[in-house]
């Protein structure tokens, strides 16, 4: 059984018993603001513990929580700037991605949106990850508060009624008047440090995710990505298949095509292509096709594992074999397709730049993705270009993917909670820095309204032009 069933099993199975549970504890959830809460006193004692024993450490930790929490503010109006001119200039990024500004990251999101540069994101990553960050994100606060002598008036969970029961929430609520009659400085470190907490986490989940992926897998083949191409003159193509043409167009060309390889001839040189591969091209007054090499002429698949029996495990690997022969030679190349492996026998052709043997395969850049988001997925990936990695055991690739998304979420959420907006905790805590600076709870005030609606106005530009993309 896949186990995409087996996930939406158990997400079926948690939809239940959290509708179950939440029907049957309605006495005890209450409505504040967007949520729906139940409370508890679970935790209490342990945070009260922990924030009352480790004074010294915690004390020093708050002001390292508030110069994190000024980075993170810093770094999340940058980005936000960045995404903003993207949704507004950049109507085909936009096309391409799909996906609304406003989206909360739900269990397949990737699976649904076609992100095929990002891991697939299952349920179980989504109760797993969402346990880990809340809890800390939490706790943290609730730590702080006790160390800086603030009463911590219950725990527990919330969720959106509008996307009943799925988006949960945790929460540790404080005693507000106690903490608003607290010193700014000791306001700030408590509103930062949930953010402080996801920033460990990922950091430490970082430091894992690298040293479990140097155990899990192992370099095992390479992947190329292109057959060796050129771009070429459509009005100098003078044979399709060895019927003569002259000064045919692009639409002619590609109504000549049959099914399979085709053979090409521009300039006197030979060139190979398919129908499919021309019709994915803008047409025009020029075309790509393959060179006529001896990997599109076998199909050669794209995972190169073995050459002649030896292992292939780098570019500069599968060179070295590659170049113990001489053109004309034949070989046996073992590639991967699926689960199963393929022996393909070739006769090298002859590379006309250098007369070296000849196979006519390319590699272009996948490392570097595009975009904020792919700046992001390209430091968290160790995975390098073009190599294929067998995995270790049969877990690894599943582990993987679940620390790699607790890394990037930690991170997230403790970028996009400094937004100095209303709802977050940097929305309070941007107050309480302008409150330090002016000494005026008027200006304080009337700044950190004006931010907020300013930064929900954004969001409606870009929910607007993100609508807008999709006509142009």
């Amino acid at each position: 059984m896949n186990f995409t069933l087996y996930d939406i099993i158990l997400l079926a199975i948690f939809l239940v018993f959290t509708s179950v549970f939440l029907y049957r504890k309605r006495k005890n959830i209450k409505k504040e603001g967007l949520l729906l809460l139940y409370k508890t006193s679970v935790g209490i004692k342990i945070i009260n513990k922990i924030g009352n024993k480790y004074q010294k450490l915690l004390t020093l930790l708050g002001y390292v929580s508030i110069v994190i929490g000024f980075l993170l503010m810093a770094g999340v109006i940058y980005f936000f700037g960045k995404i903003i001119f993207i949704y507004i200039f950049q109507a085909d990024v936009v096309q391409a991605i799909k996906v609304p500004p406003i989206m909360p990251l739900i269990p397949y999101l990737p699976q649904i949106f076609k992100l095929n540069f990002l891991p697939p994101f299952y349920f179980i990553y989504w109760i797993i990850i969402l346990a880990v960050v809340a809890i800390s994100h939490e706790f943290a606060h609730g730590i702080f508060a006790a160390h800086k002598k603030v009463k911590i008036k219950s725990t527990g969970f919330g969720f959106f009624p509008f996307f009943f029961p799925v988006f949960l929430a945790a929460f540790v609520e404080l005693d507000e008047k106690k903490m608003q009659k607290k010193k700014i400085s000791e306001q700030m470190a408590v509103l930062s440090a949930g953010t402080f907490a996801n920033i460990l986490i990922a950091v430490l989940v970082f430091g894992i995710l690298a040293l479990f992926f140097s155990l899990a897998f192992a370099p095992s083949g390479v992947v190329f990505n292109t057959y060796t191409y050129s771009i070429v003159g459509v009005a100098s193509i003078t044979s399709i298949n060895n019927l003569t043409v002259e000064n045919a167009t692009y639409s002619e060309i590609k109504n000549l095509m049959g099914d399979g390889m085709n053979e090409v001839v521009a300039d006197g040189e030979k060139y190979v292509t398919t129908k499919s591969f021309l019709e994915k091209q803008s047409g025009g007054d020029y075309v790509t096709l393959y060179e006529d090499a001896p990997a599109v002429r076998a199909n050669l698949s794209n995972v190169i594992v073995k050459i002649n029996g030896v292992g292939i495990d780098s570019i500069e690997k599968l060179e070295e074999e590659l170049f113990k022969h001489s053109p004309g030679e034949k070989i046996t190349i073992t590639t991967l397709e699926g689960d199963a492996f393929r022996d393909y026998e070739i006769v090298l052709g002859k590379n006309p730049e250098n007369e070296k043997p000849y196979l006519g395969i390319g590699f272009l850049n996948q490392k570097q993705k595009p975009g904020i988001l792919g700046n992001i997925v390209n430091f968290l990936s160790f995975k390098e270009p073009n190599i294929y990695y067998e995995p270790n055991f049969e877990a690894s690739e599943f582990i993987y993917n679940l620390l790699w998304w607790l890394a990037l979420i930690s991170f997230s959420v403790a970028l996009v909670n400094m937004l100095p907006v209303g709802i977050f905790d940097g929305g309070r805590f941007f107050y309480l820095a302008i409150l330090g600076l002016t000494k005026s709870e008027k200006i304080a005030k009337r700044l950190f309204t004006f931010l907020t609606y300013l930064f929900i106005a954004l969001v409606v530009v870009m929910m607007v032009f993100w609508g807008l993309s999709f006509f142009k």
